[in-house]
């Protein structure tokens, strides 16, 4: 008997946790025409400042993966300035987190792409 009431306690504490994990996403959120406009600067910034340091002749001596790393940290503080417009905003961290998250992933995978593009065109034509 006991092993059945602690499976359905099991379960029932399972779907109430659910439900509350389910809410945190389900409370929307108004930002402010002010507040995109800042964003989508700081996002502007953001992929200007990871252009400028691929075009930096130091990163074409490093092998692909270090550049990208590199170039990534470099632009860093940008994302942390979005970080902290979304938390004044009452933006819910996890929100902020998940949004910043994806466009950092997305900006590697295009610099890195650029880089290897970039290294392997340098070395075919050092093998000419």
């Amino acid at each position: 008997m006991k092993p059945l009431f602690f499976i359905a306690m099991l379960l029932f504490a399972s779907c109430t946790f659910a439900a509350e994990t389910k809410n945190d996403w389900e409370q929307g959120t108004s930002l402010s025409d002010e507040l995109i406009k800042k964003i989508q600067e700081a996002q502007y910034q953001y992929k200007k400042c990871v252009s400028d340091e691929m075009q930096k002749p130091d990163y074409q001596s490093l092998e692909s993966r270090d550049a990208t790393g590199k170039i990534i940290k470099q632009c860093e503080p940008s994302l942390a300035k979005m970080r902290t417009m979304y938390l004044s905003e009452k933006v819910p961290g996890e929100v902020a987190d998940r949004h910043l998250k994806k466009m950092r992933l997305q900006t590697i995978r295009n610099v890195l792409q650029n880089m290897m593009y970039g290294e392997a065109a340098r070395k075919a034509g050092q093998q000419k």
